[in-house]
């Protein structure tokens, strides 16, 4: 079993920002496509479970910032799965640059779902003998997320590009969605440390526009989002800022 994936890129100027740090939607992609990489080699992958009819899901995902990348930056990116219950599995990520220094640390927990009645099963059922490492990056505990009063709505248009493979709206897209509704003049005057996404609902392709909504902790230069259609929440992210 490979324990850990680990591979080495180049941040390019287009998954950069107008001052040349990494977007969120590139931490969140990259993420993503190193848990499904891993998820292949470890014979758990997309074709795998599709086979089997089940899925992986990603139930949070919580990204500390140390030293947000730069364009033209070589970024070594680590994953592995680290804790290993009966319906849940926990995933933990490194991006480093080329002298070892942390820039990123993230971890993420996972369900892996019935494709037919959308509900969890015991992982060992479906893919015997996975197990994680005992070492995580970040000792932090997973929880259901703080309610809060909104205090402003934003309404973005879900594109045919949001769709993926899996017929939803890819997860990814969240991010953009939460740092897009605080306002270009916000956006521009804060650089992003930090984002905790509490993933609840998929979103159907066919949904024309999500409503964000927002509340400001201007003191701590936190923000706080939900990700609405109707009255159904979709998620929950909380986005941590230094000012700019």
């Amino acid at each position: 079993m490979i324990k850990k994936l680990v591979e080495e890129h180049t941040l390019k100027s287009y998954q950069c920002d107008r001052y040349g740090f990494m977007r969120p939607i590139m931490i969140m992609n990259e993420l993503q496509g190193l848990a499904g990489k891993h998820a292949d080699l470890l014979g758990a992958g997309r074709e795998y479970c599709f086979s089997h009819n089940v899925a992986w899901v990603v139930t949070h995902m919580f990204v500390d910032i140390i030293d947000m990348p730069r364009a033209k930056e070589k970024l070594v990116y680590t994953t592995w799965p680290s804790v290993s219950g009966a319906v849940r599995s926990e995933r933990d990520f490194e991006i480093r640059d080329e002298h070892g220094n942390l820039k990123i640390r993230a971890i993420s927990q996972w369900v892996l779902i019935n494709l037919e009645t959308r509900r969890p099963v015991r992982i060992s059922d479906y893919v015997p003998g996975w197990e994680g490492l005992d070492e995580r990056v970040w000792d932090r505990e997973f929880d259901k997320g703080a309610d809060f009063i909104p205090t402003k709505t934003h309404v973005m248009a879900c594109r045919f590009d949001d769709i993926d493979v899996n017929q939803h709206i890819n997860n990814a897209v969240y991010a953009i969605w939460a740092t897009e509704s605080v306002g270009f003049e916000y956006r521009n005057q804060h650089k992003l440390r930090g984002m905790d996404i509490y993933f609840e609902h998929e979103i159907n392709p066919n949904t024309p526009t999500v409503r964000i909504e927002v509340a400001f902790d201007n003191e701590n230069n936190i923000t706080h989002h939900k990700i609405m259609t109707d009255e159904i929440e979709h998620a929950k992210i909380v986005c941590y800022w230094d000012k700019q």
